[in-house]
């Protein structure tokens, strides 16, 4: 999503925590996934072959949105496919339900700031900002599985999946 970092990347650099870990602008398919050390040549196969199902597609981030006071957000539109890939991944990966289970459907987003390295403050003031920006259109034609732990600096991308074309 080249497009979002685009317009999002400097809010995120201040903003969100996983910026720096570095995880690029996204919307999480599926978290937590496997341990780094349970991706193999087979995982990744499976992992290819679940997304086949869902062909590439275009979306638009046309608002701001939070979850609470803790988290702001952007919304893509239509947020099916998203589901869609999900949704195979949680078929093939029964083991790894969205969010440990908390959240057995969830909402696709691209997270911009959390309370976790920001405060609602500056939150607020970027989402102002962020929202004179909108929109913002992507076309969504790969998926990467990107996978560490919680030391900064340890997440890599293991493996990027083309979608289809219809």
């Amino acid at each position: 999503m080249r497009e979002a970092e685009a317009v999002v990347g400097p809010f995120r650099d201040a903003l969100d925590h996983t910026a720096s870990w570095p995880v690029p602008a996204h919307l999480t398919v599926l978290y937590p996934f496997l341990t780094p050390e349970r991706i193999t040549k087979t995982v990744i196969d499976d992992v290819r072959a679940c997304l086949a199902a869902v062909p590439a597609f275009a979306c638009t981030f046309s608002r701001v949105a939070w979850f609470g006071q803790d988290v702001m957000w952007l919304a893509p539109d239509p947020d099916a496919p998203f589901r869609a890939l999900t949704a195979a991944a949680v078929r093939r990966f029964p083991e790894c339900p969205p969010y440990r289970g908390a959240h057995p459907d969830p909402t696709p987003h691209l997270t911009v700031g959390s309370t976790h390295l920001a405060d609602l403050t500056g939150m607020r003031q970027a989402a102002g900002e962020l929202e004179a920006m909108l929109p913002i259109t992507a076309r969504i034609d790969c998926v990467r599985l990107i996978a560490g732990n919680d030391a900064p600096g340890s997440w890599r991308t293991v493996g990027e999946f083309t979608l289809p074309t219809v």
